[in-house]
Parts: C-alpha cells; sequence; structure tokens
C-alpha cells in the first residue's frame, strides 16, 4: 500500500470528523423510571443496561483502538477470531458478504461488518496505519464469501442490492466482469475503494440517523412489551 495511497485515505477520514453529526444526540430513548439507563444492543442479548464502569482510557482514542492483540496472519481463521463487528455487534459470518478487515501496520486486526464500519475504523485509529485492507468478495458463489484485498477489486456503488449499515449500499468484487454484470443487472456505479471510502463518509451522518432511529424503535417496542408482561 503505497505512501500516497495512505495519505489519500488519511484525508478521508477526515471527513467524518469535520462532517459533523449534529442532530444525532436527539435520537435518544428515555429508560423507565426506576431502570438502569440503557447502554447498547447486544446481538443475542438485547439491550445491555450500561454499567457505569470507567475503563482505564475512556475519555481518550485508546478506548477505541481494536482490542485484540497483535495478529500477524489475521486472515488465518479470520471469522473465528473476529466473529462480530466492535462497532455494531452484528455478526460478521451472518453478513459475510459485505465484512471488511484493516490489518494495521503494528499488527492489531480489525474487523467489520461493512465499509461503514470499516471507515469508522479507520477514522478512529488516524495515528495507525493501514497494512492492507479486505473486503468480502459479493461475487463469489461460495458460502463465505472470500476477503480480497481492496486495492484490486472493483466497487459497485449505489446499485439495488441492500447495504450492509446504509440505504446506499457499497459492494466489492474481485472481478470486473462479476462487477460489470451486477451493475447490469442492478445499476450503481463502479469505483475503486478509495471512492468508496469517500462515499461511506459522505453517506456516514444519514446512515447513522436511520441506524438509530431503527434502534429507537427497537427499544420503544421492547419497553412496551415488558410494561404489558408486567400488567399482567
Amino acid at each position: 500500500m503505497s505512501e500516497k495511497t495512505t495519505f489519500n485515505r488519511r484525508q478521508a477520514m477526515k471527513m467524518l470528523a469535520v462532517g459533523g453529526l449534529a442532530g444525532l444526540s436527539s435520537l435518544t430513548v428515555a429508560a423507565p423510571a426506576g431502570s438502569k439507563p440503557i447502554g447498547a444492543m447486544i446481538p443475542g442479548k438485547g439491550w445491555v443496561p450500561a454499567s457505569g464502569e470507567r475503563g482505564e482510557h475512556d475519555g481518550t482514542p485508546l478506548q477505541f483502538m481494536p482490542k485484540t492483540a497483535p495478529d500477524a496472519n489475521p486472515l488465518e481463521d479470520e471469522l473465528a477470531k473476529y466473529p462480530r463487528c466492535p462497532y455494531c455487534g452484528m455478526s460478521r459470518k451472518k453478513w459475510n458478504h459485505s465484512r471488511h478487515l484493516v490489518h494495521y501496520d503494528d499488527g492489531l486486526a480489525d474487523g467489520t461488518c461493512s465499509i461503514h464500519c470499516a471507515a469508522i475504523s479507520l477514522s478512529l485509529n488516524l495515528d495507525r496505519g493501514p497494512k492492507a485492507i479486505y473486503a468480502a468478495d459479493f461475487g463469489s458463489d461460495a458460502e463465505i464469501k472470500p476477503l480480497v484485498e481492496v486495492d484490486k477489486a472493483q466497487y459497485l456503488i449505489g446499485a439495488k442490492l441492500k447495504g450492509t449499515m446504509t440505504a446506499n449500499s457499497k459492494m466489492a468484487f474481485a472481478s470486473v466482469e462479476a462487477a460489470k454484470a451486477a451493475q447490469a443487472a442492478k445499476g450503481g456505479e463502479l469505483a475503486d475503494f478509495d471512492t468508496a471510502l469517500t462515499a461511506a463518509y459522505n453517506d456516514m451522518a444519514k446512515d447513522t440517523m436511520m441506524i438509530r432511529k431503527r434502534r429507537k424503535e427497537r427499544v420503544r417496542k421492547m419497553m412496551e412489551k415488558k410494561m404489558k408482561m408486567k400488567q399482567g
């Protein structure tokens, strides 16, 4: 990965910070009186209350660094080592067709569910250079889509394919021919990874608001169900 490419990507990452996510704080859900504040949705467990405990690195960029040990071979048993996206909690096996993996130059690896969450990882690790970035080959017929280096991939942006963590899908293909075939069937624009990454940052505020609204509605329904159960 060239120094110029890394620099361009670092510039794109800054878009997340300067773009801002104004208005997102209004998309909150008040916890019922007497109950613990809601923390986050953990797949398989539901909404887990915030513990109120502070970690050693809370309030610093270290809070968001990959928590795994350095990994010289991140692609080996990749889904076993990185089963869930650290930013949304989604199963990377279930969403294997859109998953990404960032391998940083200090050996730390961050496996995400999508380019949306890979963009978050890259923006939170600005002082850590990406040694390699991988994306699932959407055009593969394999049950678990294999990973391909993003610099060798062709992205299809804005096609009528369901996006992961975004309304504007951005899928990677190892084969240009497969990408063009998908484009002919589903529309969209062909692009390289840097263009897809920029699109992910441009979509970030809108996508984040969409995700928060959906989760807010889930919490509301969960609370209503609990209240009905208490009332008998």
